[in-house]
């Protein structure tokens, strides 16, 4: 019997980290029949989880949202995730705070002791470079806009400009592209309909309005990722006609505090990180580089490899 339960909790956990499975690919990955594997679905079924079957020769199983949540199923590294998630939820994000403090209880209350004793050591209060501008949002706001860009439907709102005059102002028209957090911030990355170009707007001065509008097709971002236009927006790095990076040997955590704004910091190991910095002039980009006290090593372009050679020989003669 402990076999059994065994495998349906490993059948539960694949059907849950993909949408459709084979079920002969699921028979593989447990090592066990397709008619084990039948058998199996029709136990998670009776248990409350709703397994649709598809059928013909490449049929398979899909784990369908229900009309009630049956138990979940996570693995440590995702309950401990889950944990500190709940924990931080709060941070910009207003009115679901007793519903976080619920569901981390009971996430706790259900976990192993093992799992329960490293969850209670880890009691996060969050502390950041932008606390002081930090700005909650509604949590209701924030699905409202959520759901707009999900279902790519055209998106309606008031929209409070500082500075603005009490005159009436007709609400904004925009097709949402992406929720993105900034500097303790929620923003909306969409195209304005009436400026016909992309705006950034910031989700606590936005009302929208229902219903929303027409559907249409997601338009294709000035930039490689969101990511990347956040920060050309914000940091101007598109006006920077030098970009380099290097592997340098500190945490990540080190690096972010100095350096500056437009950084890209990522880590790589524990004590070690990836740095991505922008300047007008590859000299004063080699020199920023140079300006952490840790040994680095430059990936590139070769520009910055050169600009970085011809400063070192600059620094030896001064030295010398």
């Amino acid at each position: 019997m402990s076999e059994t339960s065994a495998r349906l909790l490993a059948l539960l956990s694949l059907l849950q980290a993909r949408r459709d499975w084979p079920g002969a690919l699921l028979a593989e990955r447990l090592e066990v029949s397709p008619r084990t594997v039948r058998r199996d679905v029709d136990r998670l079924r009776d248990l409350g989880y709703p397994v649709r079957a598809s059928k013909g020769p490449d049929g398979g199983y899909r784990l369908d949202a229900g009309a009630d949540l049956p138990p979940l199923l996570f693995d440590d590294d995702q309950a401990i995730a889950v944990a500190v998630a709940l924990q931080t939820a709060t941070t910009t994000v207003t009115g679901i705070e007793e519903g976080a403090l619920r569901a981390l209880a009971t996430v706790r209350q259900v976990m192993p002791a093992r799992l329960r004793q490293r969850v209670d050591a880890l009691q996060v209060t969050t502390v950041d470079r932008y606390a002081n501008r930090r700005t909650t949002v509604d949590s209701e706001k924030l699905i409202a806009v959520g759901m707009a860009v999900r279902a790519q439907e055209v998106l309606r709102f008031d929209y409070a400009s500082p500075g603005a005059s009490d005159e009436w102002v007709p609400p904004r028209k925009a097709e949402p592209h992406h929720l993105v957090t900034w500097g303790g911030r929620w923003y909306l990355v969409g195209w304005d309909l009436d400026r016909k170009d992309w705006r950034t707007f910031r989700v606590d001065r936005m009302t929208p309005k229902t219903p929303t509008g027409p559907r249409f097709t997601q338009r294709e971002l000035p930039a490689p990722d969101v990511a990347t236009y956040i920060s050309s927006r914000f940091h101007g790095q598109d006006q920077n006609p030098c970009r380099g990076e290097a592997i340098l040997q500190a945490k990540a955590s080190d690096i972010a505090q100095w350096a500056g704004r437009g950084a890209f910091v990522e880590e790589v190991t524990p004590t070690s990180c990836r740095l991505v910095l922008t300047a007008w002039s590859w000299t004063g980009l080699a020199a920023t580089f140079g300006m952490f006290e840790c040994d680095l090593e430059f990936v590139g372009p070769q520009e910055l490899k050169d600009a970085a050679a011809h400063l070192a020989a600059r620094y030896q003669e001064a030295a010398s």
